[in-house]
C-alpha cells in the first residue's frame, strides 16, 4: 500500500481518495483491490532492475512488504529468484495476488495477510526485505516530514526493528521511497535522536524517487 502514484501503470482508472487519510483506511484498500488488477507505485521493475540484480542473488530469500497488486514479485521470479514471500494487510489484495500467481504458474511465491508493523516470521529468516512505497503510508498523517509526530516515529521504528529482526546477518533492506530521505541521511543529529537499529545505509536517486539499501550489522553495501 503506497502513497505516490504512477500514471504509466496498465490498470483501470482508480478515483483518488477524498483525502490522504483514506490511505490509512483498510476499507479503502480492500475496495480498491477489488476493482483494480494491477498498479505500480514509483514506476515498474524495469527502472530498478539493474540495482536489484546487483544486490539480490538467485538463492536469496526475499520478503516483500505491502505487495498490493504490484508485479514486483513476478519480475523477481522471472529473474530466477524463487524464494519469495509477499505480505499485505489487505485480505482482498492477498487473495487476488494468490489467484494471479497461481494462474501464471508461480506456485512457489508465498502470499500472506500480515502487518508490516508486526511481522509473523522467525528471527533471521530472510536475506532481503523489500518495500516499494509501503513505508510512505506511515507518514500520511505525520505532520512535518522533517519533524514527524511521535506516533509516526514509533510506527516507523516498529517497522524497521521488525525488518532488522527477520533479516539474516548482513542481510539487506531495500526501500524505494518518494525521494524525501536525503536530509534525514545527512543529518547526523537526527539519526542519533531516532536511534536506528544497527544498519548501514546506501542511497541512490533513481527516476521514480529514492532507493535506500540498509545492510544489517554494519556491512556496507558497495
Amino acid at each position: 500500500m503506497d502513497t505516490a502514484q504512477n500514471p504509466d501503470s496498465d490498470h483501470k482508472k482508480t478515483d483518488p481518495p477524498s483525502s490522504a487519510s483514506a490511505y490509512l483506511d483498510p476499507n479503502y484498500w480492500n475496495q480498491r483491490f477489488s476493482n483494480e488488477e494491477h498498479y505500480e507505485w514509483f514506476k515498474d521493475y524495469s527502472h530498478f532492475r539493474h540495482l536489484m540484480q546487483s544486490h539480490i542473488k538467485p538463492n536469496s530469500s526475499v520478503l516483500e512488504l505491502g505487495c498490493g497488486n504490484s508485479q514486483l514479485c513476478e519480475e523477481l521470479y522471472k529473474d530466477g529468484i524463487t524464494d519469495i514471500t509477499c505480505i499485505d494487510l489487505s485480505s482482498v489484495a492477498v487473495e487476488r495476488m494468490k489467484e494471479r500467481l497461481l494462474s501464471k504458474g508461480y506456485e512457489e511465491i508465498k502470499v500472506l495477510e500480515a502487518d508490516m508493523l508486526d511481522l509473523p516470521f522467525s528471527n533471521e529468516r530472510f536475506d532481503v526485505v523489500i518495500e516499494k512505497g509501503t513505508m510512505d503510508v506511515l507518514f500520511v498523517d505525520s505532520g512535518d516530514l522533517w519533524n514527524p509526530q511521535p506516533a509516526t516515529i514509533s510506527k516507523v521504528m516498529a517497522m524497521l526493528e521488525g525488518v532488522h529482526k527477520v533479516l539474516k546477518p548482513n542481510g539487506i533492506f531495500i526501500s524505494i521511497t518518494f525521494g524525501q530521505g536525503r536530509r534525514c541521511l545527512d543529518d547526523e543529529d537526527s539519526i542519533e535522536k531516532i536511534q536506528m537499529p544497527s544498519i548501514s545505509l546506501y542511497h541512490e536517486d533513481v527516476p521514480a524517487g529514492t532507493m535506500l539499501m540498509k545492510s544489517k550489522q554494519g556491512k556496507h553495501v558497495p
